[in-house]
C-alpha cells in the first residue's frame, strides 16, 4: 500500500533519528472522561489492534466501552470483552489513526495506541516519538503569529519538559492538558510548528550539566516568577525572576470577585491558586500577579498575566522574537544560567 505524503516525511524524519529514538507515553483526551471510544484507519496507514501483542488482525473500526473492569470491543461484527487493547502497524512500529469520542471529539495521532479501563473511564494512551510530541506542543501552545525564532524556543522548552519531567501519571507519563502540556493533533510536516523542531531536534535546557523540566506561561504579568517566590520546592533548576517589557507595556489584566470565605484560603503561593482555581474554576485567579481589595462581604482581585508566570513567558518571547532575538537569546533570557545541550 503506498504512503500518503505526511506518513512517508515522517517516516524519512524517523530514520534521521536513529535507533535511540525517545518516545512518550501521552494520555490523551482524558479531559472528556471517555467511557466509549472509536480507533479509526487513516488513508495510507496499515493499523492492526488486538487484545495482546502478536495476536493482532486489521480492521477500519474499532469501538470501545467500558464494561467495569474489561471493556467492549467490537469489529467487524465481532464483539468481545478484555482488559486492554493494543494498536499499532502490524509490526509492533507506530502509525497514524484517529481517535473518536462519539459526539464530541475526533483526532489524528502518529504512534501506538494503548486503551484499556481507567476509573470510571477509558484511558486512552499514545505512545509517540519524542520529537512528533515536541511538534504537536509546539503546535498547541504556542501564541497564533508567534515567529519561527519563538516557536524554536517553545520547542526547546517542550522537549526539556519532556525528557526531564519523569513519570507525571501513574498509568502514562504525560497527558495532554495544560497539567503537562497542551498537546493535540501533530502538525504537517511544512507547518512553521514541525520546521521549529526540525531545527531544534535534540537540543534541551540544562542547569549545571542536567536538564531539567523547562516550565512556560502564556503571559507573565510583567515579570516572571522564582520558585521560591510561589512557595515551591527547588528541585532542579530554582528559575529566576526577570523582568518582561512586553507584558509590562501590553498587561493582559483581568479582575475576580470572591466570597471573603474563599478569599480567606488564597495565599501567594501557587498551590493554594491552583486548589482554589480546581474548586470555583480554572479562570477564577488566572495568574499568580495580582492585588487585593475588600468591597462589602466581597474580595476582589486585581490581575495580569496568565499562568504560573515561571519561565518562558510566551508573549514576552514572540515579542523578542519580532525585535529580532534568536531562540538562544530568547532562551537565555527567561532561563538565565543555563545552556543548550544535545541529548
Amino acid at each position: 500500500m503506498m504512503m500518503n505524503r505526511y506518513a512517508l516525511i515522517l517516516f524519512l524524519s524517523s530514520l534521521s533519528a536513529g535507533a535511540t529514538s525517545k518516545e512518550v507515553e501521552v494520555g490523551v483526551l482524558g479531559l472528556f472522561h471517555p467511557r466509549e471510544v472509536v480507533v479509526l484507519t487513516v488513508e495510507g496507514s496499515a493499523l492492526e489492534c488486538g487484545t495482546q501483542p502478536g495476536n493482532q488482525t486489521s480492521s477500519h473500526h474499532w469501538q470501545v466501552q467500558l464494561a467495569r473492569t474489561q471493556m467492549r470491543i467490537a469489529a467487524d461484527g465481532r464483539v468481545l470483552s478484555a482488559p486492554a487493547l493494543s494498536c499499532d502497524d502490524g509490526h509492533g512500529s507506530e502509525t497514524e489513526f484517529r481517535i473518536s469520542i462519539p459526539g464530541k471529539i475526533s483526532r489524528r495521532y502518529r504512534g501506538r495506541l494503548e486503551i484499556k479501563p481507567g476509573r470510571n473511564e477509558l484511558l486512552v494512551i499514545v505512545s509517540m516519538e519524542l520529537e512528533t510530541a515536541v511538534a504537536s506542543v509546539v503546535a498547541a501552545e504556542s501564541p497564533p503569529g508567534a515567529p519561527m525564532e519563538a516557536l524554536k524556543a517553545q520547542a526547546v522548552a517542550a522537549r526539556s519538559f519532556l525528557v526531564a519531567g519523569g513519570k507525571r501519571h501513574r498509568d502514562y507519563d504525560f497527558c495532554d492538558t495544560t497539567h503537562c502540556q497542551f498537546l493535540r493533533e501533530p502538525p504537517v510536516p511544512t507547518s512553521l510548528a514541525w520546521q521549529a523542531m526540525m531545527a531544534t531536534r535534540g537540543l534541551v535546557l540544562a542547569y549545571r550539566g542536567q536538564a531539567f523540566a523547562a516550565m512556560y506561561s502564556a503571559s507573565c504579568g510583567g515579570r516572571t516568577h522564582s520558585l521560591g517566590e510561589l512557595g515551591i520546592s527547588v528541585r532542579d533548576y530554582p528559575y529566576y525572576s526577570v523582568e518582561c517589557s512586553y507584558c509590562r507595556r501590553h498587561p493582559k489584566k483581568w479582575a475576580t470577585r470572591l466570597d471573603r470565605s474563599d478569599a480567606s484560603n488564597l495565599n501567594s503561593t501557587e498551590s493554594s491558586r491552583l486548589q482554589l482555581a480546581r474548586r470555583l474554576g480554572w479562570k477564577t485567579v488566572p495568574s499568580n500577579s495580582y492585588s487585593t481589595r475588600q468591597e462589602a462581604n466581597s474580595v476582589i482581585l486585581e490581575g495580569t498575566g496568565a499562568g504560573h508566570g515561571i519561565g518562558l513567558c510566551q508573549s514576552g518571547g514572540a515579542a523578542m522574537a519580532r525585535d529580532g532575538s534568536t531562540f538562544v537569546e530568547i532562551l537565555k533570557y527567561y532561563y538565565p544560567n543555563t545552556i543548550l545541550k544535545t541529548i
